[in-house]
């Protein structure tokens, strides 16, 4: 059986750190089975233990690497990464500019609402539909 990479020049990031996340799933997956294996069956063998995450992370690192090369999804990972490569990038002074509009209209509406909180609480303690106990009974 040959390996070959489709369209091998194209999508090579976007293809490499779509394996490289899976696996790092991957691999906090087979530690977790490792630790799961060992509470389980502590009597046996660690071959067991950790025989059976690595073969795991073995097998799912191959239908990645097939999945990642299928026609269907190497083509969409190659548009992806042309897409992204067509993205208009705020700069960093833009970016730190609209987090402080975003944060000051946050605080501006909270105060709002607080303030607007507390006179719906006076009015209806005033009329009675609400009891707070705050005014004279």
């Amino acid at each position: 059986m040959k390996i070959e990479i489709y369209k091998r020049g194209q999508g090579r990031y976007t293809r490499i750190s779509t394996f490289v996340g899976v696996m790092i799933v991957v691999v906090i997956g087979a530690v977790v089975l490792s630790g799961k294996l060992r509470a389980y069956f502590a009597t046996t063998s660690p071959y067991v233990w950790y025989g059976v995450p690595t073969a795991v992370v073995l097998a799912l690192g191959g239908l990645m690497f097939w999945l990642v090369n299928r026609v269907r999804a190497a083509d969409f990972l190659i548009a992806t990464e042309g897409e992204m490569k067509k993205v208009s990038w705020s700069s960093r002074k833009e970016i730190i500019g609209s987090t402080k509009v975003i944060l000051v209209t946050t605080f501006i509406m909270a105060g709002f609402l607080f303030c607007v909180d507390i006179l719906l609480v006076v009015l209806f303690d005033w009329l009675g539909v609400m009891r707070t106990g705050q005014s004279g009974q």
